[in-house]
């Protein structure tokens, strides 16, 4: 219980809090430990998002509205902890896009930049920039910074994939900007089996200037990534923490295939019982095959084919495979180390 001479100081601090808020300032010392905290301190929680239980309600909005109507038929993945913002973590989105046979996601393109993780179905289509790409389960598709891209399915059955954009970041910085195309439907100059050509075996056509930092290779085939996971699992020991891990790159740079998320694929060997791992950048995993468990600061997470869970920032987290297992994944890794903030420890 305060004494007179302490009310008397709170009440002249109330006072004076009162009289500098009256012209927008405020006392950092009110705030400051909350702001500057010794580890980060998130509110992203762990989650796991059942494709058992969320295929049905995509099979259901595929019943309830068309694509057309929807512009993008897509069920959000928010975080429990971020209820209402419309975010995986806090930098990132993530959802579940459906086009069923016979559809279109008409063009338009935005300063978001957007990565599409194939999970289910087999045979639509995404078009980027005039380049048209046949999609396949496991393959991870690019849609750079303002590019005009279009989804279509000519395919006879529903498809899904994992959409991740880096739209908080890019609301953060004010620099959002969006536009639809004049049609519905691009002008297909090219296929993807062309970009490939170009970009995906070592080399790159001699008078290529790049225009940005993403990777010109906007394609990535699963059968490849499989194979490069396959040989390292037969000639080399997994790592400890994650087995074997691949990071997606810009075949021309060698650096991020996309400037403001990271992206990976790794395979866990069966038995695999991975060790404590931790890192600054909360990162979300969605389950290409194989089935085991994510254990996130006690809270264990079983995992099967085309589940999607998160790793908050900074909880330390253990993987461990049933079956031998594949991932794939993608964080905000790119910007935290530009920006010197990304730490990691195992």
């Amino acid at each position: 219980m305060m004494n007179s001479t302490q009310q008397e100081v709170v009440a002249g601090r109330k006072v004076f809090y009162d009289k500098i808020g009256s012209a927008n300032c405020t006392p950092l010392w009110e705030v400051l430990h909350s702001l500057v905290t010794i580890v980060p301190n998130t509110p992203c929680l762990p989650y796991l998002w059942n494709w058992s239980t969320v295929w049905p309600w995509l099979q259901e909005a595929g019943q309830l509205i068309t694509a057309k109507e929807a512009e993008r038929r897509v069920l959000v993945l928010e975080n429990p902890g971020l209820r209402g913002r419309t975010r995986i973590t806090h930098s990132l989105y993530a959802g579940l896009q459906l086009i069923l046979p016979g559809e279109v996601a008409a063009a338009h393109r935005h300063s978001q930049s957007a990565l599409r993780f194939i999970m289910h179905g087999d045979g639509a289509y995404t078009a980027v920039d005039g380049e048209k790409v046949v999609m396949h389960p496991g393959d991870f598709v690019i849609t750079p910074s303002w590019t005009y891209h279009d989804h279509g399915n000519e395919s006879s059955e529903p498809m899904v994939w994992l959409d991740g954009l880096d739209l908080p970041i890019v609301e953060l910085l004010d620099a959002q900007f969006r536009q639809d195309g004049a049609d519905d439907m691009q002008h297909i100059a090219s296929a993807a089996n062309v970009n490939l050509a170009r970009f995906g075996n070592t080399m790159k056509p001699v008078q290529y200037k790049a225009r940005s930092k993403t990777s010109p290779l906007f394609w990535y085939p699963y059968d490849r990534t499989l194979e490069a996971l396959t040989i390292l699992s037969a000639h080399e020991d997994p790592h400890p923490c994650w087995g074997h891990k691949l990071q997606y790159t810009n075949p021309v740079t060698g650096d991020w295939a996309i400037p403001t998320m990271g992206t990976f694929m790794q395979l866990l060997p069966a038995g695999f019982e991975g060790k404590a791992y931790r890192s600054t950048d909360s990162t979300i995993f969605t389950v290409v095959e194989g089935s085991g468990t994510c254990t996130i600061n006690g809270q264990v997470l079983s995992f099967g084919p085309k589940d999607v869970f998160v790793c908050p920032s900074w909880m330390p987290y253990t993987l461990a495979a049933d079956t031998q297992a594949v991932l794939f994944s993608f964080s905000d890794r790119p910007v935290q180390q530009a920006l010197d903030l990304w730490r990691e420890s195992f």
